[in-house]
């Protein structure tokens, strides 16, 4: 059957791969490798973001000393990566498909050059048949440093190798219209552009992950703004994924409708920037406006009111409108003290433009 996609960033979930003691879930592991590896012989390019290692870690170390929460991360991840990296290494083999680690942290999307330096690893390993496993570096990383979960780093991903679809696959079927506890609640099958579903959305967090149902909606919206397609979906049900790629109108799922505006690498990469903002840029009312208009503009030294903040050149500012919202984010064309000297004149370059500016 021919797929519907050709190339596909998956994320499973800690919840997918961990039973309730929260050990390693090899049966499961097996079957969703078994699923991948089909749709790896079926001429799908496969980048795996994969959770769990720090649940896999947790059930083979017994500490007799009280660990912070960041130390226990360092610690359960640096065994448990190893050992979740084999299951898989063992797992492709029987399929005589090559693996390898992509180990990552938020700073490593900070600059551009960095950002490029991992798509360019992911774009030869893809090239050369094999299947980049991803996930967070959490021995290096720092609470302040890390990403809101594995979904922001699989959006993220998804973004720089212009996947054309990004499946989440968690422990319940999707995002539904009510608790997912309710019997009367339904799983809403396809979110449209703007839909607002704050009032479905609950807040709490997963048994072994750091996120929840709020965070994949966000990163499934600004994704999906990107041009790419959002899946959210049961990890735990049979053949799951070549089912969502072969018989997508069948299969129970949420599914997010991508935007047809083709967006640029350059500003999918300030996109996912935010939270590497040096500075923050304040625009006026009419700034605002037409910012928030179907304009291609620029941010102009005119409509600024204030600079928060010290930048150099090229780095991401975050733009607050004349209420104190954040709007956007943006790469700088100049540094924070001309910013500030050209601040509220006419006729001056434009601070951030509009090449380089992703407004949310």
């Amino acid at each position: 059957m021919k797929q519907e996609f050709t190339r596909v960033a998956v994320k499973v979930g800690s919840n997918v791969l961990t039973r309730p003691d929260g050990t390693l879930d090899v049966t499961r592991m097996s079957a969703l490798v078994d699923q991948i590896a089909e749709l790896h012989q079926a001429g799908v390019e496969i980048i795996l973001v994969s959770s769990g290692a720090v649940a896999s870690g947790r059930s083979e170390i017994r500490t007799d000393k009280k660990l912070d929460s960041v130390d226990q991360r360092q610690l359960f991840s640096a065994v448990g990566q190893a050992k979740l990296l084999n299951r898989y290494y063992e797992l492709f083999r029987d399929h005589g498909i090559p693996v390898g680690q992509v180990l990552t942290t938020k700073e490593s999307f900070g600059t551009r050059r960095h950002y490029l330096n991992q798509k360019n690893c992911m774009t030869v390993m893809l090239e050369n048949g094999v299947i980049p496993v991803v996930n967070e570096n959490d021995t290096i990383s720092v609470t302040e440093l890390m990403f809101t979960d594995n979904d922001e780093l699989s959006g993220l991903i998804a973004s720089m190798m212009n996947a054309q679809a990004l499946i989440i696959l968690s422990n319940i079927d999707g995002i539904y219209n009510g608790s997912p506890a309710d019997p009367d609640a339904t799983v809403i099958r396809e979110i449209g552009q703007g839909k607002d579903l704050s009032h479905y959305i609950q807040a709490g967090k997963s048994s072994f992950g750091r996120g929840g149902m709020l965070t994949k909606t966000n990163i499934a919206r600004k994704v999906a703004d990107e041009g790419i397609t959002v899946i959210i979906a049961n990890g735990k049900r049979d053949n799951i994924l070549v089912d969502l790629l072969q018989k997508p109108t069948e299969t129970l799922c949420t599914r997010f409708t991508p935007s047809a505006a083709p967006v640029s690498s350059i500003k999918k990469w300030i996109a996912h920037s935010d939270g590497f903002a040096k500075g923050e840029i304040h625009i006026n009312e009419c700034a605002t406006d037409v910012l928030t208009s179907d304009k291609a503009v620029s941010i102009l030294p005119v409509g600024i009111t204030r600079i928060e903040g010290e930048f150099e050149k090229d780095d991401i500012v975050r733009i607050i409108n004349f209420l104190g919202h954040p709007v956007g984010v943006g790469k700088a064309n100049c540094d924070s003290a001309q910013a500030r000297e050209a601040m509220g004149k006419h006729g001056k370059k434009a601070v951030v433009h509009y090449d380089y500016l992703y407004i949310e």
